[in-house]
């Protein structure tokens, strides 16, 4: 049974940091790339940053270049999110997804961690 656990959220002011963390099970960690996405009140799931398998690989989304660095343990089948210079706007729900991994692995979905930025 795959499973996905978040963690890290919380409230925090504007221009503070957070590290959000990622515990997967139920499937090889470190044979699929991870991703972070964020889902903001109203708005559509959208996606944060991807690292593949190896870690070699990174990609991040426009809004958050430069602030924020995602990075993984294979030995601890853990992805991390470092967020730094937050702002209200990246106030959101946090999840991770082996979203390029098989439909039978990327279908789940943790609880997700919230994140609140606000002075």
């Amino acid at each position: 049974q795959v499973q996905l656990v978040e963690s890290g959220g919380g409230l925090v002011q504007p221009g503070g940091s957070l590290r959000l963390s990622c515990a997967a099970s139920g499937f090889t960690f470190s044979s699929y790339p991870m991703s972070w996405y964020r889902q903001a009140p109203g708005k559509e799931r959208e996606l944060v940053a991807r690292i593949s398998s190896a870690g070699s690989t990174i990609d991040y989304a426009d809004s958050v270049k430069g602030r924020f660095t995602i990075s993984r343990d294979n030995n601890k089948n853990t992805v991390y999110l470092q967020m730094n210079s937050l702002k209200p706007e990246d106030t959101a729900v946090y999840y991770c997804n082996a979203d390029r991994a098989p439909w039978g692995i990327r279908r789940y979905w943790g609880q997700g961690t919230q994140v609140t930025v606000s002075s």
